[in-house]
C-alpha cells in the first residue's frame, strides 16, 4: 500500500493508515469519521479521523475484513458520495482520497454467509491485486531479510548474520505469520547478536 501510494500521483499527499482489527468496534467510526466534542464519554475536544487526515492523498484500511458490520453502510454511503459528517456532528464534510484496503480474510465467504456486504465489496474490489502467501514465494526471502535488516538499521553483511545454511533453513519453513513473522524472526537474530556481544 506505502508503494503505491509513493510511486502514484498522490505521492505528494498524507498516506493514513487504518488498522480495522486493532480498534475496538466502538471506536472505528470515530477513527475513520473523526468526532466532534462531546460526541460520547472522554470526547473532550474535536478530533479529525483518517478519511480527513488522508484528504488528496491514500487511505489505507488494513484487515478490512473485521470492519464491524453496522459500519459497512456507512462505508459504502462515504465511498459512494465522498462526503461525510464526524460522529456527533451535523456539518457535512467533502473529502478526495485514494482508498486502498487489504484483508486475510475471504470477503466471498464472508458474503455468501452475511458477515460482509456484496455492494461495499464490489465498490472496494475495482482493481484486485493478491499477493501470495510467503510461504508460495520462498525465492523472496534473501531479498526481504536484506530490507528487513536495512529497516532495522542493521550494519551488518546479510550474509554474515544470515548464511546459505540459515537461508536454506528458512525457505524450508511454512512461515504461517507471513513477513511479519519474518520480520519478527530477524529483529529477533539482531537483538540476540546485540546481547551476545555485549555479554562478550
Amino acid at each position: 500500500a506505502q508503494s503505491l501510494h509513493s510511486l502514484g500521483p498522490r505521492a505528494a499527499g498524507p498516506f493514513v493508515t487504518v488498522d480495522c482489527g486493532s480498534i475496538a468496534p466502538a471506536l472505528v467510526a470515530s477513527e475513520l469519521f473523526g468526532h466532534e466534542r462531546g460526541a460520547f464519554t472522554g470526547a473532550d475536544r474535536r478530533r479529525e479521523g483518517a478519511f480527513e487526515r488522508a484528504h488528496g492523498g491514500t487511505l489505507f484500511l488494513d484487515e478490512l475484513g473485521e470492519l464491524p458490520a453496522s459500519l459497512q453502510p456507512t462505508l459504502l454511503g462515504v465511498l459512494e458520495r465522498r462526503r461525510f459528517t464526524r460522529v456527533g456532528g451535523s456539518q457535512e464534510l467533502t473529502v478526495d482520497v485514494r482508498l486502498v484496503a487489504a484483508t486475510h480474510r475471504d470477503l466471498r465467504a464472508d458474503i455468501n454467509e452475511g458477515r460482509f456486504r456484496l455492494d461495499l465489496y464490489y465498490r472496494l474490489a475495482v482493481v484486485k491485486l493478491g499477493i501470495p502467501p510467503l510461504r508460495e514465494r520462498v525465492d523472496d526471502i534473501p531479498l526481504l531479510v536484506e530490507h528487513l535488516l536495512a529497516a532495522c538499521g542493521a550494519q551488518d553483511d546479510a550474509a554474515r548474520l544470515f548464511p546459505p545454511v540459515a537461508i536454506d533453513a528458512m525457505q524450508r519453513h511454512r512461515w504461517p505469520g507471513n513477513v511479519r513473522e519474518l520480520r519478527n524472526f530477524v529483529e529477533a537474530t539482531l537483538a540476540m547478536r546485540a546481547r551476545r556481544a555485549r555479554a562478550v
